[in-house]
């Protein structure tokens, strides 16, 4: 049994979007972002409770919808006027972050497709979200390949199965509830948008609420029964507001004024997407609906835009969701108006601020200054292409490693196990077809196949940020953080892990220790600080480091290393000949097969100082980049 939905203290706007969701499903779904244990799965759960019923196909693992699409089977009953109706409720479906593809969409029916020559599906878990909720704790930890195909199933509605030449689909309609930690990473944008609504979840501050909230949980666990009995009341009331709320959604209007709002709002906010508009309008009809209204009014818009609009607004992926501009009453706008801040102004003094906070000491090699990210206009992929002939460019996204006995992945072939290894992920069609060309009936350990599979290769990118005080010099470290801010984004597209280092004075300082939350990779980024010696051979020394301590964690790995600097240094870590120490520590990274790319900021003028940039390229075969 779950906690009461009506018992869960706050979170109200979390609440609503749920509710929404029950009341009208073509919204989309919504996602939960925010700190651990504060009760996003335990809203998730009680949801089922207050969920109104539906009718389904008696009999069919598939839930169609007798008045909808529906599976073969279930189409062939109905033109025989053989299919049957019953009514159940909606249920939530979790997907668990180690499942499958074949326990995502299912797989041939092995038993029936040999003894009675039928084609027969056992579902899967997107056979049983079909009209129920499919709900993703920690969805941003979810893989990749099984995320696609989430996502084509979401985007059609169909999920289509196709095994030994078999194919075989059934309707899959289901609204999508994730929730996640950000700290444990981003979400990618193709996920992000799939969601209608989001919710930014966090903790109660109010002492009284979160007394409240100990009590209850307290109280729930004691007596589980008897605590919902408290609450059944309330619970039933709420259900009978859903099942209400769905019966007049279809009936509610808006104005077209209300509409034209709506549409100025998010093309201010820009707002590129339609689904904005669309998502936007479906919440606001519900919200209205669940409080007996047929009509849309003003302050039911504001909370759908306040739902529905927020993970829209980001001109980043990874930057963190900025609060829409709301409509503003027409009595007011023009003071509002002058009001507004400029933000160009803004920018400029923000900028005379850090100016006059970090005075210049030019010449001082050991003061520190600070200077602002310069927008850099660089295009990796035609980078990549022009130095290596355009297969870094093409490869760089689907780098896979072969496995064996790891159920994760899509499979290539299959092949016979070694005996020294526990069998795992047998391949079930060839095992009996390998029985069945011996002419045998039992099948016997030289028969067994088990599966390869390809998997995407985890990924370490190391940025080496050149933080010294020659990197003062023709303002070259604005420079350099533009490139580090192209590279933070371009990670995001990959889903790299990504590190930032530091070296200046007499060390290297690891910033940010591999992690996919790239908002404080940025964050970090814009902070740091220039000034002191140069210690190169230190920030090749902590890169093997961090490529040693990745790899111990993930087997068949990759690590790049991306060095932002003009390639000075002057510090040893020895006492030995820099240029020494420089070929040592390089010729231990190639061992380690380590990929190095150098963004050199040095400009076109002369510079007396020396470079080791060219003596890395060379060692390393590493592409330079002008910057």
């Amino acid at each position: 049994m779950y906690f009461p939905f009506t018992a869960i203290v706050g979170q109200e706007k979390a609440k609503l979007a749920l509710l929404c969701n029950a009341v009208n499903p073509l919204i989309g779904g919504v996602l939960l972002s925010g700190d651990k244990g504060t009760g996003k799965s335990t809203m998730v759960r009680a949801l089922a409770d207050v969920l109104p019923e539906i009718e389904v196909v008696k009999d069919c693992p598939f839930n169609c919808n007798p008045n909808g699409e529906m599976c073969e089977a279930c189409v062939e009953k109905k033109k025989k006027g053989d299919i049957e109706v019953t009514k159940r409720k909606m249920r939530v479906v979790d997907l668990p972050l180690s499942i499958t593809v074949d326990r995502l969409v299912g797989t041939i029916d092995i038993q029936k497709a040999l003894k009675e020559g039928i084609r027969a599906l056992q579902p899967g878990i997107l056979a049983e979200a079909n009209r129920n909720i499919l709900y993703i704790d920690e969805v941003n930890l979810l893989d990749d390949y099984i995320a696609d195909v989430l996502l084509d199933a979401a985007a059609m509605g169909w999920n289509v199965i196709e095994r030994e030449g078999v194919s075989l689909k059934h309707p899959s309609r289901f609204i999508l509830i994730g929730s996640m930690n950000p700290e444990e990473g981003e979400l990618r944008p193709q996920i992000l948008d799939r969601f209608g609504l989001y919710v930014q979840i966090e903790a109660v501050k109010d002492v009284d609420q979160r007394i409240e909230i100990v009590k209850r949980v307290e109280e729930f666990q004691a007596d589980l029964i008897a605590f919902r009995k408290k609450y059944e009341g309330e619970q039933e009331k709420l259900r009978e507001s859903v099942e209400k709320a769905r019966k007049i959604v279809n009936e509610v209007e808006i104005d077209d004024d209300l509409l034209k709002l709506l549409a100025k709002t998010i093309v201010e906010n820009g707002i590129k997407t339609h689904r904005a508009e669309i998502v936007t309008v479906k919440t606001a009809k519900a919200i209205a609906a669940l409080d007996g209204r047929k009509k849309v009014n003003l302050e039911d818009l504001k909370k759908a835009m306040e739902l529905a609009l927020p993970h829209r607004l980001r001109d980043k992926p990874f930057e963190p969701p900025s609060p829409p501009k709301m409509p503003k009453d027409d009595n007011k706008q023009s003071q509002q108006h002058e009001d507004r801040p400029n933000h160009k102004h803004d920018q400029k003094q923000n900028r005379q601020s850090n100016q006059t906070q970090n005075p210049s000491s030019e010449g001082k090699g050991n003061n520190e200054q600070q200077f602002e990210t310069a927008d850099i206009d660089l295009d990796l992929s035609w980078n990549r292409e022009k130095n290596r002939g355009g297969k870094a460019a093409r490869g760089s996204r689907d780098e896979k490693a072969t496995v064996i006995g790891y159920p994760h992945g899509h499979q290539v072939s299959n092949t016979i196990p070694s005996k020294s290894e526990q069998l795992c992920d047998i391949d079930l069609i060839a095992t009996m077809r390998a029985s069945a060309a011996k002419l045998k009936s039992e099948i016997e350990d030289e028969d067994i196949r088990v599966r390869v599979r390809k998997v995407r290769t985890p990924r370490l990118t190391v940025m080496m940020l050149d933080c010294s005080g020659s990197m003062a010099a023709m303002r070259r470290i604005s420079i350099a953080k533009g490139v580090a801010k192209r590279i933070i984004e371009n990670s995001y597209v990959k889903r790299d892990l990504l590190a930032l280092t530091i070296f200046r004075g007499y060390g290297t300082e690891i910033i940010v220790p591999p992690t996919r939350k790239y908002a404080k990779v940025m964050s970090a980024l814009q902070s740091v600080r220039i000034g002191g010696r140069t210690p190169l051979s230190s920030a090749l020394q902590t890169l093997l480091m961090l490529a040693k301590n990745f790899r111990m964690k993930n087997k068949n790995s990759i690590v790049k290393c991306i060095l932002i600097s003009d390639g000075k240094a002057n510090v040893s870590i020895s006492g030995k000949s820099i240029k020494d120490e420089i070929q040592t520590l390089a010729s231990a990274i190639k061992k380690d097969k380590i990929k190095f790319e150098i963004y050199d900021t040095r400009a076109k003028t002369i510079d007396p100082a020396p470079s080791y940039v060219k003596l890395l390229s060379d060692l390393l075969r590493a592409p330079v980049y002008k910057v």
